[in-house]
């Protein structure tokens, strides 16, 4: 099973000159034998491989130093991208030949074997020399790979970690049906709600005055880039408010439940409705469901995926479906006459749905001591 710890970096300004210099190389390298493939392919037919094009970067010189191994990634991470190329090409998907790398749009390079250590409260890095870290935790697990990445004027260390053995799997005794939604970020089988933070609405008119400014500023000044980062430090806010909260959601309901079971919902699809795509991506179902999965891996429990289909218009009691639009909030059943919440409904029905382990399907109510008011957050 393969694990990921993140760690803030604090390099010296001396630091983050060779930083950038070092993804400016990497960038160079990527564009470069991106050309080169194209122009194989186009003027002799003939197409080129990473390992031909690692063969070929040893002999390129640059007055920054880089690590040979992080040149070496690049040329792998560009494979990569026409790995992904042709496998939709043979898909039938949307082709999306791979781009070169403009400024400020290559953001990350990486140590695949060695050439990194961590040493003193210091990230010791190979060409580069040792940074300040922030290691807030112990690393667990015998570390693969290190990528150093930023993010607008913050660095940051990405520690790919090998776990050794793989959890014991637990047995499923208490379970249960989450409904992910707008109104509620996510309702529980056993009646619990949780609304969602909206981190994107919330600051949308703080987004808004940083655009304008934005827009305002002449093309290539400095004044301009200094508002570009501006308005990138507000997105960068909003998706670590939105991280945290799903981090802590999710490892809130690994905790409680040993088995977990979400719709498999096509988001990609139900973003195409303009009229709730923003606040689609806003409450992150996919990143929530996502972070759920690996953190059960890990526990040894359980996270389950079923069919969405009409979860919202079958009664829970009874099974007749009762047709109702999105503005119906209640669920009334004309046949047995449960009347309750519609997310509640549908989260009953997902947990029926299930198919490993027991429990209580018909009220969706496991042996768990809940704890928490409806409403509340369980964190």
């Amino acid at each position: 099973m393969r694990k990921s710890y993140k760690f803030r970096l604090y390099p010296t300004k001396e630091q983050e000159i060779v930083l950038v210099k070092t993804l400016d190389v990497c960038r160079y390298i990527y564009n470069e034998f991106l050309a080169d493939r194209r122009n194989a392919y186009d003027r002799c037919n003939k197409g080129l491989t990473t390992f031909d094009q690692i063969n070929q970067v040893k002999y390129l010189e640059f007055k920054t130093k880089v690590f040979s191994q992080v040149k070496q990634d690049v040329l792998r991470r560009l494979g990569k991208s026409f790995d992904a190329f042709f496998r939709r090409c043979r898909s039938g998907g949307t082709a999306g030949y791979p781009r070169f790398k403009g400024k400020d749009r290559y953001n990350s390079f990486t140590y695949p074997q060695s050439g990194f250590k961590i040493e003193d409260n210091k990230l010791k890095l190979s060409k580069i020399g040792k940074i300040k870290i922030k290691q807030h935790r112990e690393i667990e697990g015998k570390v693969k790979t290190c990528s150093i990445k930023r993010d607008t004027n913050q660095w940051y260390a990405v520690f790919s970690v090998d776990m050794e053995k793989n959890p014991e799997k637990v047995n499923p005794n208490t379970s249960i049906g989450i409904d992910v939604g707008l109104k509620s970020c996510v309702t529980l089988s056993n009646g619990e709600q949780y609304d969602s933070p909206a981190y994107y609405r919330k600051s949308e008119k703080c987004l808004a005055v940083q655009q304008k400014r934005l827009s305002r500023k002449k093309k290539g000044s400095n004044n301009r880039n200094k508002q570009r980062q501006k308005v990138a430090k507000v997105h960068r806010k909003i998706r670590n408010q939105r991280l945290d909260f799903n981090h802590k959601l999710s490892r809130a309901i690994v905790n409680r439940f040993d088995r977990t079971v979400f719709e498999d919902l096509s988001i990609r699809n139900m973003v195409k409705n303009h009229h709730l795509a923003k606040s689609i991506k806003d409450v992150a179902w996919g990143q929530l469901i996502q972070m759920t999965k690996s953190k059960a891996e890990e526990a040894g429990k359980y996270v389950e995926l079923v069919n969405p289909c009409n979860t919202s218009q079958k009664c829970s009691n009874c099974g007749n479906i009762v047709k109702k639009g999105l503005a119906v909030r209640v669920h009334k059943c004309p046949e047995c006459g449960l009347e309750l919440d519609r997310d509640v409904n549908a989260a009953i029905n997902i947990l029926n749905l299930c198919t490993v382990g027991t429990t209580d399907r018909a009220c969706g109510v496991t042996d768990v001591g809940l704890g928490y008011e409806a409403g509340s957050h369980p964190f």
